[in-house]
């Protein structure tokens, strides 16, 4: 199952989908809405990011769905800001596979639909199954 987070000036519409077409596609691909969910239709959308199970992000610019270990000093992937200090890192591809668990993803074109008001829509759906 994937979590798929779609984000817009603030805003994230979350989806869950057990459809697999998004498998094998990379981050930084574009996707039409419509093919994740009916509400989206006329949205296009871009992949941004994404993380397995364990947490694990994937990068863009690492080939492949697998884990890479790669050896960091200060900045994308790596915090630690102690001088001269590099470390060892897990990270993974920048491909989705069906052991990615998360996907980040942002709006490039607005469909007919307003994203507000699906965010609305979302929002009272939640609050319906907190009540129940």
């Amino acid at each position: 199952m994937f979590k798929i987070n779609i984000s817009n000036k603030g805003k994230t519409y979350k989806v869950e989908t057990e459809d697999e077409f998004l498998v094998g596609k990379n981050i930084g691909e574009n996707f039409e809405g419509d093919q994740l969910d009916d509400n989206l239709k006329g949205y296009v959308v871009e992949i941004t990011g994404t993380s397995d199970l364990s947490g694990i992000p994937g990068f863009k610019g690492l080939t492949g769905p697998g884990y890479h270990r790669r050896l960091l000093k200060y900045g994308k992937g790596m915090k630690d800001r102690r001088k001269g200090i590099r470390l060892r890192k897990t990270q993974r591809g920048e491909e989705i596979s069906l052991k990615t668990n998360q996907i980040n993803a942002i709006v490039k074109k607005e469909g007919s639909t307003k994203f507000d008001k699906l965010v609305a829509k979302e929002e009272v759906k939640e609050e319906k199954t907190e009540t129940a």
